[in-house]
């Protein structure tokens, strides 16, 4: 069993920054991918960035890219995900999820392909 807490939700104004934090704990000692998606109300959740277990591939949804990155500590249990430009639309509740084994872009960005994920953190922005 994994564990995952996510942090760093805030009230951020559009145009602003925001730092998120998820840290893994429990059965730590597999190899697993992490991954960032969030969820509006009203919306399906959705990808926003994931990360391999070595951090040297990562992934990003296009309406984040060039503003999101994702980061960890190569074979860490801690992934980060630095906002910049925050837009309105980038408000929603923002989780963390980690999968198990074999991670590809095939997999990345499925949220079924996960098998655990965190309770969330609130992400808001204002305009």
């Amino acid at each position: 069993q994994v564990e995952l807490v996510e942090s760093g939700g805030d009230l951020v104004q559009a145009g602003g920054s925001l730092r998120l934090s998820c840290t893994a704990s429990g059965r730590t000692f597999s190899t697993y991918g992490m991954g960032w998606f969030r969820q509006a109300p009203g919306k399906e959740r959705e990808f926003v960035a994931a990360i391999s277990w070595t951090g040297g591939a990562t992934y990003y949804a296009d309406s984040v890219k060039g503003r999101f990155t994702i980061s960890r500590v190569a074979a860490s249990n801690r992934v980060s995900l630095q906002i910049n430009s925050l837009k309105p639309e980038d408000a929603a509740v923002y989780y963390c999820a980690a999968k198990m084994g074999t991670f590809t872009s095939a997999t990345a960005y499925s949220s079924g392909r996960y098998d655990y994920w965190g309770q969330g953190t609130q992400v808001t922005v204002s305009s």
